[in-house]
């Protein structure tokens, strides 16, 4: 019988399954890698306010105790990858930061998420600094979008692809070994284009654009499947392109929602 590989995820539930920890578990179960996780906080979109955020953390102790619990089931020789998506608070920080410097991790994937739309100014920059400080450093891999490459590398904008390399390059100086810069629809061009920079040189990723707009969970799925590739023993490199051409037959194959934005389906490179 195969064994499959497995992988952790720290991530905030999105309960219409278009982002966060549902992506999360599909995306790894597409892969063919099993998925443990906790949940950090629940986003419930709002259908009767413009499907505004609504942000509901969950309690510190909760987190950590679903921490415990995965990784004890999990023994840390099968059970050596993990994510980090959406945390929320400082204090959620706190308490998944202090539970992964428990393990020796052999890759740990952020998806840095600065700002939830259902918090406060001041208590999203409070949470900014937080993850810079304390989850940044324990990553081998970090996948920031634009506004997240932007705010993490210190540049005043990213109008192109040679400005997205030079924010990789500058999140790679303050200790990440992989960064993961993606350029999606928001830079000018055909391609679809994310970076690669492995502390020594860039790799591109292109794909041709598919619409100009974003599509719901691409980040969440990039992130989710360089994860469970890792996990498989998959070179960064190579798991970053599987991972980009999954989540463009997704985007080909997206769903339209009962929402404004429409979101990717994991599923569509098994039948592509």
């Amino acid at each position: 019988m195969t064994v499959p590989a497995r992988a952790f995820v720290v991530a905030g539930s999105e309960a219409t399954g278009g982002a966060g920890f549902q992506v999360d578990l599909k995306t790894f179960q597409e892969l063919g890698v099993v998925g443990a996780g906790a949940l950090s906080c629940i986003v419930a979109f709002d259908p009767a306010n413009s499907w505004a955020h609504r942000f509901h953390p969950v309690a510190p102790e909760i987190i950590a105790e679903q921490i415990e619990a995965a990784l004890a089931c999990h023994g840390e020789d099968v059970l050596d990858t993990a994510k980090v998506g959406m945390l929320g608070t400082p204090e959620t920080i706190d308490v998944v930061a202090e539970a992964l410097r428990q393990r020796s991790w052999r890759h740990l994937v952020v998806d840095p998420v600065l700002i939830c739309k259902g918090q406060e100014p001041g208590a999203a920059l409070d949470t900014d600094n937080a993850l810079r400080e304390k989850i940044l450093p324990l990553a081998t891999v970090v996948t920031p979008n634009v506004f997240e490459a932007t705010t993490l590398s210190g540049m005043e904008s990213i109008q192109s692809v040679s400005d997205l390399e030079e924010a990789a390059r500058r999140i790679g100086d303050k200790g990440v070994p992989y960064v993961v810069a993606k350029g999606g629809v928001e830079l000018p061009g055909e391609d679809a284009v994310d970076v690669l920079w492995d502390g020594s040189s860039i790799t591109h990723f292109r794909r041709p654009k598919i619409g100009e707009q974003r599509v719901s969970g691409a980040g969440c799925t990039l992130a989710a499947a360089i994860t469970a590739e890792l996990a498989k023993g998959a070179e960064v490199a190579d798991a970053v392109e599987t991972a980009k051409e999954l989540v463009t037959h997704g985007i080909e194959q997206r769903l339209a929602c009962g929402t404004p934005f429409d979101v990717v389906w994991q599923g569509a490179a098994r039948l592509s």
